[in-house]
């Protein structure tokens, strides 16, 4: 959790700090990623997408058999549905996202028996340092609408 908190933090300034990587069977790390949604203008520029492909071209095919993805945030549905679909063996997260998670907190596409493939899920990893990275983050961001 330690170097996706450390790609969190390399968010540049207006991209929402959340930080992926994605570790192989044998622990080293072979994809990472940080938000680059506003600095790319890309919708799917989520942390998670960025290190599944990173990953993925790292390994030479989609499939992530065996692989863990360690991200600071909950995913969404995009990025739960990706891990699934790239075959990832485990996915531990830091904080909950209560507002668009989909590894619980509103939906668990990664848990859904109709899917062929279920990741084990460890949550709660780090999640203070997660919270406090965007907490700061939507302190200087927020606006009044």
């Amino acid at each position: 959790m330690g170097e996706a908190l450390a790609e969190a933090r390399a968010a540049l300034p207006d991209d929402v700090p959340i930080g992926a990587v994605v570790v192989s069977p044998v622990g080293d790390v072979i994809g990472r990623g940080h938000n680059l949604r506003e600095a790319q203008h890309d919708p799917a520029g989520h942390a998670e997408i960025l290190a599944l492909r990173a990953a993925a071209n790292a390994v030479g095919e989609w499939r992530l058999d065996g692989c863990t993805l360690v991200v600071t945030l909950e995913p969404c549905t995009m990025c739960a549905g990706a891990l699934v679909l790239a075959r990832v063996e485990r996915l531990v997260f830091g904080a909950f996202d209560p507002k668009a998670g989909a590894v619980g907190s509103l939906w668990d596409v990664v848990r859904d028996r109709r899917l062929n493939h279920r990741p084990e899920v460890v949550s709660g990893v780090l999640a203070d340092e997660s919270s406090v990275l965007l907490s700061a983050f939507f302190a200087t961001h927020r606006t009044g609408g």
